[in-house]
């Protein structure tokens, strides 16, 4: 697989123009007082445009730098959304709950930290600026347009007791929506109490126990973004009452997938954490080429418009926690909710797109 190794991290106008427009999304005023939320692996490129920005904006920014934590694992922890940089650290949940805004920059992001309910509860909203070179965020720049077609999106799982999914690969999956924590990743936050990440544009939830079975067929040419990796052969994954049962394919993207969910040694790590598809028509399938690897985070695989994204591990809606996490973009697939199709092999539907 190509790589692209002509990325500068240098502060660049454009970049600044690209956080600010975010921020102004987000409703940041004059006067807000802003936490510029980091650890000390952090991409410091991005705290810096955050930054500025913020102060071009008017608001009144700090940082707030976590030491990044010894390892926990017994494999690299990747693209997971629960990052454990807060350990439970008082004074800085405080911070965090009495900011206007929180800037999240933490490698992982905060989407299902343990510390995060705390902090939106406490009336603060959340925007996670995904572990991207900032080219990838440029290209992927807030889009207000995008906003009310995932609200459409959402309101639309909302009013459904079932997803269905199919694909001419093989794929014949069934997830119960009744008890489902349904929400939609729209960019932006702007009301007390939410979280989004930049970039955005996914419909998505998180399924109640046991509601989600069938089987999902990874075709060719479909990701695997934990490890950053377009598939090269099919794999089939059989699952039962949410769990992964079998790992069926060979050759070595197979082999891959069956050693990282043995590493974990914990069942949990089988099981489905959320589902959903990807509304971002910025987002592209095949941009995963043209980046080192250490410069993306895999925002933009899960986001591609009409991809079926279906996760494992974590899913603290139905008491499953565990670090153990895949992320799998689906391409080709048709989407039913009950009986309405949102996505129809791989395109989302006119009233979505």
């Amino acid at each position: 697989m190509g790589t692209r190794e002509m990325l500068v991290d240098r502060i660049e106008a454009k970049w600044i123009d690209t956080f600010e427009a975010a921020f102004r999304l987000c409703e940041v005023a004059p006067g807000d007082e802003v936490t510029i939320l980091s650890e000390t692996q952090s991409r410091a490129i991005n705290t810096h445009l955050a930054e500025l920005a913020l102060l071009r904006l008017g608001a009144k920014p700090f940082h707030i730098v976590m030491p990044t934590p010894a390892q926990s694992a017994p494999v690299p922890v990747r693209s997971t959304g629960s990052s454990v940089a807060l350990q439970n650290v008082r004074p800085v949940l405080e911070a965090l709950k009495a900011s206007k805004l929180v800037v999240d920059l933490t490698v992982e992001g905060l989407m299902h930290a343990d510390e995060t309910p705390e902090i939106l509860g406490g009336g603060s909203r959340i925007l996670y600026i995904s572990n991207e070179h900032p080219e990838a965020l440029e290209r992927m720049a807030p889009d207000a347009s995008l906003i009310p077609r995932v609200l459409k999106g959402r309101e639309m799982m909302q009013a459904a007791r079932t997803m269905h999914v199919t694909s001419a690969a093989g794929t014949e999956l069934s997830i119960g929506l009744e008890g489902a924590r349904i929400g939609g990743n729209l960019g932006a936050v702007t009301q007390p109490g939410t979280l989004a990440t930049w970039p955005g544009g996914i419909c998505s939830c998180f399924p109640a126990r046991s509601t989600v079975t069938g089987v999902l067929v990874l075709d060719e040419g479909d990701i695997n973004i934990t490890f950053k990796r377009y598939l090269e052969k099919p794999i089939r994954l059989v699952i039962e009452k949410d769990y992964v049962t079998a790992v069926e394919g060979t050759g070595a993207d197979a082999d891959l997938m069956r050693a990282y969910f043995e590493a974990w040694d914990d069942p949990e790590a089988y099981g489905t954490s959320h589902v959903g598809w990807g509304m971002n028509p910025g987002a592209r399938w095949e941009s995963l080429l043209l980046y080192d690897k250490g410069d993306v985070n895999g925002i933009e695989s899960r986001a591609f418009a009409g991809n079926f994204l279906f996760s494992t591990g974590a899913n603290p809606f139905a008491n499953r926690h565990t670090l153990g996490h895949f992320d799998l973009p689906v391409r080709g697939c048709t989407i039913t909710l009950d009986d309405t199709p949102v996505v129809v092999e791989g395109k989302l539907v006119p009233e979505l797109a």
